[in-house]
């Protein structure tokens, strides 16, 4: 019995005050309730919301050695979907783990180390692999089949190179209808050109043709409770082609698309970025499919490193330079000729957030000598030599080790009247954090804690309940995911008990502590007491119960279709 709290129940409906009552996993009762429950929680000045649903991570290796999935069950998440961007774990063809492990470690920016340490690949379907996770996850994780996964899988080293053949294309769908029937959710994949492998190559999901993407999505369409999702492009304005081929997915499967990533900026240039990206949505529904574009509660802060060179391979000419082994990097790096180079390439770019040198902060270096740079900007170490000259002698001197934070854009605020705009707007959900990614760069894992402590109460951008919708209900009901995202009787009791007065996000501090000494990105959670998982806490007081009663999400089981008219 949780008792005494104010219940905002995820609908977008006013908080008002009850108890809630749950009894094998559900909520039983929600009111004024007389009966003695045999653990009673006292939530007199707290919050209780129903458990924050993250629809986009990347939590396919790291559920493998951490079943909390820390740090977001910790900052009241209890749902998170992962198998995003077109890259998971399975299937798992003989070899394929050689490829597929380093491939993870360069895209979605996981210490190599780490994974060869803690994965041991002993599966090869998908549903030996989420036979795996069952009963061994705190929280509820659904995953996406990636086509990455599926393509190295039927063709294998020729997943990469070229296009596939129809009997290829015949097999791959095959392989994504076991996957489903055993669990996965849908498909997803990836066209961006951000997304190479550690080779160098573009990832297998890249070479695919048309025929070959609309077979599999069309495969997604006989099964139900199942979506798709995608990352489209790079390109700052989407071209009619990158459009054409998001809606027609849509239709092909008769299923939702969500795509990574709307960025929200202030000026009229992003502003028409934004509307040439949410044309595909319109354009879905007048061909009769669905297209939801994923976008932050926040403006997005980063740490680039030249090491892993994520983003920053993406620059004119900088790629060659960025794929070198380590040792031939560092003696590039010192070349007064590849300087020129690199920096021509960025000139022919135009601008870029991550590539204004002389705004970007020196976050956190490995040489105590370097220690005097930290918290500046690289313009100000500068003074008047050229920054990135400046950035990069510092950055050699760290063995490529410096983490580099570019300027915050986007907290101004014309740039949040656009992002209130989007997030109440039906073509956009809240999500995209990329938590159990990128480890050692994003700092969007703790969007929740974040939103509702500095947006909603500092701020006071929007309310309380609408907020806790968003991320909530809302992005529940586009998956689909069956009896979850609200405080209601008869649903699963994903439960999450806060004191709004401080709820938030802790300072972002780096740590090493993954398997083989690998570092990430964490923080704290403030103000979260207590977090409650199909009916039973993982968190009491703030502190881990050690309980594992998260379900793995299965399609079908625990997702209802939500059709769209095509």
């Amino acid at each position: 019995m949780i008792r005494g709290g104010t219940v905002v129940d995820g609908t977008g409906g006013p908080a008002r005050r009850a108890d809630v009552g749950v009894h094998q996993g559900r909520i039983v009762a929600v009111g004024d309730v007389g009966e003695t429950g045999a653990q009673e929680i006292d939530a007199t000045g707290r919050i209780v919301a129903p458990g924050f649903v993250d629809p986009h991570t990347h939590f396919d290796a790291q559920i493998m050695w951490d079943p909390m999935l820390a740090p977001s069950s910790l900052h009241g998440v209890t749902s998170v979907i992962s198998g995003n961007c077109g890259f998971t774990l399975a299937p798992l063809a003989p070899g394929s783990a050689d490829y597929l492990i380093p491939m993870l470690a360069r895209v979605e920016g996981m210490p190599e180390a780490t994974l060869r340490a803690a994965i041991d690949p002993d599966w090869k379907t998908f549903g030996e692999w989420l036979d795996r996770i069952e009963g061994h996850t705190a929280v509820n994780a659904g995953f996406l089949v990636g086509h990455s996964a599926i393509r190295r899988y039927v063709l294998g080293a020729d997943a990469v190179g070229r296009t596939a053949t129809a009997d290829e294309i015949r097999q791959m769908v095959a392989v994504l209808h076991a996957s489903i029937e055993e669990g996965g959710l849908g498909l997803s994949t990836t066209r961006s050109t951000s997304h190479s492998d550690h080779n160098g190559d573009p990832v297998p999901s890249r070479f695919a043709d048309r025929d070959e993407i609309l077979s599999l999505c069309a495969a997604v369409g006989e099964h139900p409770g199942t979506w798709l999702e995608l990352v489209p492009s790079m390109d700052r304005v989407f071209s009619d082609e990158t459009i054409d081929v998001m809606v027609s997915m849509s239709v092909a499967a008769r299923r939702v698309l969500n795509w990574n990533l709307m960025v929200v900026r202030a000026g009229e240039e992003e502003r028409a970025t934004r509307l040439s990206e949410l044309r595909a949505s319109d354009e879905a529904r007048e061909r009769g499919g669905r297209v939801i574009a994923l976008t932050l509660p926040e403006a997005m802060g980063s740490r680039l490193s030249f090491g892993d060179a994520i983003l920053y391979d993406t620059i004119t000419d900088w790629h060659d330079v960025m794929v070198l082994p380590h040792a031939e990097k560092v003696v590039a790096l010192r070349d007064p000729g590849v300087r020129r180079k690199l920096a021509a390439g960025v000139e022919r770019d135009g601008y870029r957030t991550y590539t204004d040198w002389a705004t970007c902060t020196i976050g956190d270096v490995v040489a105590p000598e370097l220690q005097q740079y930290v918290g500046r900007t690289v313009g100000e170490i500068a003074g008047v030599a050229d920054p990135f000259d400046t950035l990069l002698d510092i950055v050699v001197a760290d063995d490529l080790a410096t983490g580099i934070e570019p300027k915050v854009i986007g907290e101004d605020a014309e740039a949040w009247k656009e992002r209130l705009d989007l997030m109440r707007d039906d073509r956009v959900l809240v999500g995209g954090s990329d938590a159990g990614a990128h480890l050692d760069m994003m700092k969007t894992f703790a969007f929740s804690t974040r939103f509702l402590g500095h947006t909603v109460r500092d701020e006071q951008r929007l309310p309380l309940e609408e907020a806790v919708h968003l991320i909530t209900d809302a992005p529940a009901r586009l998956f689909g995911l069956r009896d979850r995202g609200r405080v209601a009787e008869g649903w699963w009791a994903d439960l999450v008990v806060f004191d709004p007065e401080t709820i938030d996000r802790g300072p972002v501090r780096m740590v090493h502590d993954l398997p083989a000494d690998g570092q990430r990105l964490t923080a704290e959670a403030v103000g979260i007491d207590h977090v409650i998982v199909n009916g039973v806490p993982i968190l009491e007081q703030g502190r881990p119960t050690g309980a594992m009663p998260g379900r793995v999400l299965r399609s079908g089981r625990d997702t209802d279709t939500v059709e769209v008219d095509a």
